[in-house]
């Protein structure tokens, strides 16, 4: 009888457990579901925002906004590395014109990077230097973020060449379609970051 009544107990436990963790990521789900809501990409924005919300603590809106940046900008540097590791073995192959326009790509990718590196540091200073500088603050990574997709798009228009394998051209596509989705989901959250902050300080829209 005793090891039939410590096998349900144990069964019991373990089942607890797990629905408490089950109920804990579906709040987490349904909170960012609603964050999420405005984005162009919302299930890419949930997803991407899901492995940083825990049971004990609900990110700020800013904070929200810093991820949505720091996961773009992880994407932009893996995409970088990826496009000038074509562009190398191209070059090695004797395709120079193709191996060209791929490392004009790894050049404006490495803007876009340096775009999106400033929109972050800019980001985690808003609000702690003033609301007369919140304004400018908020231009400045509206301006960044959405020239760093410029720089994106011109990226692929420039991939025309046939020497670049169809898996190789699928491959990189597909990662600065990836970038472009993260970028205009930061942009939403970062627009609901800023409202909220002005609706909460008052501040009036430039």
């Amino acid at each position: 009888m005793a090891p039939n009544f410590h096998s349900f107990f144990v069964l019991f436990f373990t089942i607890f457990v797990f629905s408490a963790a089950v109920e804990s990521v579906s709040r987490q789900r349904v909170y960012l579901e609603s964050q999420c809501r405005s984005a162009m990409y919302p299930d890419l924005c949930v997803r991407t925002l899901l492995p940083y919300v825990n049971k004990n603590s609900v990110p700020s809106p800013q904070r929200l906004a810093q991820i949505s940046l720091a996961s773009c900008l992880s994407k932009a540097r893996v995409t970088r590395a990826y496009v000038d590791m074509v562009a190398k073995k191209l070059n090695e192959t004797g395709n120079s014109q193709d191996s060209q326009a791929l490392e004009d790509c790894v050049h404006q990718i490495d803007n876009g990077v340096d775009q999106i590196t400033r929109s972050f540091k800019e980001l985690q200073r808003m609000g702690t230097d003033g609301d007369e500088n919140f304004a400018w603050h908020e231009s400045n990574v509206e301006s960044w973020v959405g020239a760093a997709l410029t720089e994106v798009t011109t990226c692929v228009d420039g991939i025309t060449g046939g020497g670049i394998s169809r898996k190789e051209k699928a491959m990189i596509n597909a990662r600065f379609l990836n970038m472009k989705q993260l970028a205009s989901n930061s942009l939403m959250m970062f627009t609901r970051y800023t409202t909220r902050y002005r609706a909460s300080r008052g501040i009036k829209n430039p």
